[in-house]
């Protein structure tokens, strides 16, 4: 091999490491979205937790359903969009406050459009989905989730209330790349 083929070969090489390393692969995508999933949660729960400890009082109507009122401190969240979109707006993606009615979850504050584009507020978290069973538990569920028929990479944690029980959901979740 010659001087200016050698040289050639080492320069070749060096901008493949170089590109390798500045391009982010499949992997890093997901878990840069899934970062803004967890600032984003961190968020919305930080943004809630200033207003007092979350609590179930009296009812409500929410897009048609009568659902418990879910507040955190005096704040009432039910078709309260102002912490949600709060969240939206310094992350991008979408927010939820679910409260808990019998065995349902239902959107009671939320800036996740239906396909009319309107607000998804009074729909219920998908009963057979795989978030359902972890919040159940009262554990949280970080992946992937269909919302009405769209793919999101996701987080939910649960809403306890003082005695530790499960009032309902924080969600925050960015549509899949």
């Amino acid at each position: 091999m010659d001087k200016r083929s050698f040289i050639s070969t080492i320069v070749a090489a060096g901008c493949f490491v170089a590109m390798s390393l500045l391009m982010p692969s499949a992997g890093t995508a997901r878990t840069g979205q899934m970062g803004d999933v967890k600032s984003s949660m961190t968020d919305l729960k930080a943004q809630t937790a200033k207003l007092g400890a979350p609590k179930i009082e009296g009812t409500t109507t929410v897009a048609g359903k009568n659902v418990p009122n879910l507040y955190f401190g005096s704040a009432n969240m039910d078709n309260n969009s102002k912490v949600v979109d709060s969240v939206a707006n310094k992350h991008g993606g979408t927010a939820t406050l679910f409260v808990k009615a019998g065995n349902e979850y239902v959107r009671v504050a939320t800036n996740v459009k239906k396909a009319d584009g309107s607000r998804a507020t009074g729909t219920i978290l998908d009963p057979k989905g795989p978030v359902i069973a972890m919040i159940n538990k009262g554990d949280a569920y970080y992946g992937k989730a269909n919302i009405l028929g769209k793919k999101y990479v996701t987080g939910y944690e649960p809403i306890k209330n003082a005695s530790g029980n499960v009032i309902g959901i924080y969600y925050v979740g960015y549509m899949k790349k």
